[in-house]
């Protein structure tokens, strides 16, 4: 008897990270797994295309060749402390990167998803259902995201296809690392504004896509997740 072929995931950003996470762990659990990112990486344990998710046409060109993908997960994301008087380039490379690097790649993907078991899930973030004032890009950028999710949950819904967002908060990655620096604190102050005290590990929002991935989730679309150790339940 043959073999199932193995389901085929694409994770963008999936050189670092949350992605990486992500990919590791799809991969554990058996799918083949497509990484896209901006910039190749030495020995990277996936199949990779270099692929900047801002440009359409090279979404296309990565995505060309897969005949069918059953998941998505848009991990591809740009952050940096932005106010309305501050840089309008680093403002259109946040956006681009997030939001419309999530709609290029959900658009391409989208039409090579099966119907009943498709599914999509896009990297938010809980400043996407909230505001920080240094952060008007990301937060734009990330409330857009959710809000593409959502739409797109029931332009999908026919289909079967599930969509939905997960919001992290703090995160041990570099890119928080690099929030800490822009404010002045160490990472066990930042875990200390967590109401369960600690920063989620990308492998806890692994965790979270999988779980959403499963067959069992098929009943839950159009929702905005966060992992967030209930920060955003804080008065």
């Amino acid at each position: 008897m043959t073999a199932p072929a193995a389901r085929q995931a694409v994770v963008t950003g999936g050189t670092r990270g949350i992605g990486l996470a992500v990919a590791d762990r799809l991969a554990a659990e058996g799918w083949s797994v497509l990484t896209l990112a901006r910039r190749p990486v030495a020995a990277h344990p996936h199949r990779f295309t270099a692929c900047d998710v801002t440009d359409p046409a090279a979404v296309r060109a990565a995505l060309g060749p897969l005949d069918r993908v059953d998941a998505l997960v848009t991990c591809a994301g740009l952050a940096g402390a932005n106010r309305l008087e501050g840089d309008d380039a680093l403002w259109h490379a946040i956006i681009d990167t997030n939001l419309h690097g999530t709609y290029h790649a959900c658009k391409a993907v989208l039409p090579k998803l099966p119907d009943g078991t498709g599914r999509i899930v896009t990297i938010a973030s809980v400043l996407g259902l909230r505001g920080v004032a240094d952060q008007t890009a990301y937060c734009a950028a990330k409330h857009g995201v959710i809000g593409f999710t959502r739409a797109l949950a029931l332009a999908a819904a026919p289909r079967g296809i599930t969509v939905n967002a997960l919001c992290p908060g703090w995160v041990e990655t570099a890119m928080a690392h690099q929030r800490y620096a822009e404010l002045g604190i160490t990472p066990a102050e930042a875990a200390s504004t967590v109401p369960t005290g600690h920063v989620a590990t990308p492998e806890d929002v692994a965790d979270a896509v999988v779980w959403l991935l499963r067959p069992g989730s098929r009943g839950i679309t159009g929702h905005a997740l966060p992992i967030d150790g209930g920060t955003l339940a804080l008065p």
